[in-house]
């Protein structure tokens, strides 16, 4: 496949692009150094502005190259549901009486387990809720676990390794814990419809192993960091905020129903969303401060990778199609690492007559290596918005993230391809 001009700028940004992901923590510092330049700096080192930043470069110089219309039907040819319906449903999720019924369901498991309370806690918030996200999506399972993480845990001074581990554990759990059905992981979504696999077919396949290497995952964790563990302090949520009335609950579970009913329709979620916002605002007392301004930021991070992503096709397909099934799940698995998991699964849809044994091995592999990078699954950036405010200088060192979610990533690897 030869490539066009814009098709070559577009990778040379999209490797740009990259590094700049890793280097955030750079111009943080810049920031501190160079006071006269500050805002600069602090814009170029929020990671969830990276993708947006360089996909507006991109559209820039196609505006140079190809004109303004086709500039313009670049962008009304790209899909921005995910972007928008993970803005919806993170800001939904992060609200005091979503995190309230998430917390009572944690609270009620963990004690009937026969562990200590914090490794309780700790164990189900890492099993239950990702495994949760193949009914809520797993944005929603994401945001719900790294805040309860956060107010639980990472508030109470987390040393360096647990933080990585848990974040990796986290990360890679949630990648793995929305493969139980067809329509809450992005990477299973992009390929249910078109290769009908159902939520039968996703049980058999996918979800019971997916489910024994979440518990694994999360156990390894608990166990391996027990004594840091017991000796956090575990103060309750609501002593801070007070109890949330259960209609109030209730209301708020309709709403992030609604949402997911609707994640394919965005002028539906959206008028969900907005209707939700009046209610919140009417009831202002049972609420936290809406993490808008969070899911604006993935939002906006999630938008650039789609209009990014639209110019890799040229390599990303003929070096998968170029596989066999072993080396595709090991070869999805690295890829994914670098570009979004359901980019690469999208683009397997497209091609006619694979191998149910391929089809198996691409998304296996896309969902394996969710955890290694921010930018490997949709939802990582919300658990980066929610908890890199407990890292150093606010931001997540991306060589400590790979390296906390690689023994869980190994471990899916195995549990995927062996089980």
């Amino acid at each position: 496949m030869t490539p066009t001009t814009i098709e070559m700028i577009g990778t040379a940004l999209f490797v740009v692009a990259i590094l700049h992901t890793f280097s955030t923590a750079f111009f943080e510092h810049l920031a501190h150094t160079r006071p006269a330049h500050a805002g600069l700096w602090h814009l170029l080192g929020e990671v969830e502005v990276v993708f947006g930043f360089w996909a507006l470069v991109l559209i820039a110089v196609m505006f140079v190259t190809d004109g303004p219309a086709a500039a313009t039907h670049y962008l009304d040819s790209r899909n921005f549901t995910e972007p928008l319906f993970v803005f919806a449903i993170m800001v939904i999720a992060g609200t005091r009486p979503i995190l309230h019924a998430a917390t009572s369901g944690v609270r009620l498991l963990s004690t009937a387990l026969p562990l200590p309370h914090n490794l309780s806690a700790y164990f189900t918030i890492l099993t239950l809720v990702p495994l949760l996200g193949s009914f809520i999506t797993e944005p929603a399972a994401m945001t719900l676990a790294a805040l309860m993480l956060r107010d639980r845990f990472f508030r109470n001074g987390l040393s360096k390794p647990l933080r990585y581990a848990t974040l990796g554990v986290l990360f890679v759990n949630v990648s793995i814990g929305g493969t139980l059905t067809p329509f809450a992981a992005p990477p299973v979504l992009m390929v249910a419809g078109t290769w009908n696999w159902d939520f039968p077919f996703m049980m058999g396949n996918f979800g019971w192993k997916a489910a024994v290497v979440v518990v694994v995952n999360a156990l390894a964790a608990a166990l391996l960091f027990r004594r840091e563990l017991c000796r956090i302090s575990a103060e309750g949520r609501e002593t801070a905020h007070g109890r949330v009335p259960f209609t109030m609950v209730v209301l708020h579970l309709v709403f992030l129903g609604l949402v997911v009913l609707f994640a394919h329709h965005p002028v539906m979620f959206l008028g969900v969303f907005l209707f939700f916002l009046g209610v919140a605002q009417a009831y202002e007392r049972h609420q936290d401060r809406l993490i808008l301004r969070e899911g604006l930021l993935v939002g906006f991070f999630l938008a650039g990778l789609v209009v990014m992503g639209g110019q890799q096709q040229w390599w990303l397909q003929p070096i998968l199609l170029s596989m066999s099934n072993d080396a595709v799940f090991f070869g999805a698995t690295i890829l994914t690492a670098f570009t979004d998991n359901a980019a690469l699964t999208y683009l397997g849809s497209l091609v006619e007559g694979l191998s149910d044994g391929f089809k198996y091995a691409l998304v296996a592999g896309a969902v394996t290596g969710g955890g290694l990078t921010i930018i490997a699954n949709a939802p990582n950036p919300a658990g980066v918005a929610m908890l890199r405010g407990h890292f150093e200088d606010e931001s997540i060192n991306p060589l400590g993230l790979f390296l906390g979610a690689l023994p869980p990533t190994i471990l899916a690897a195995l549990g995927f391809w062996c089980l």
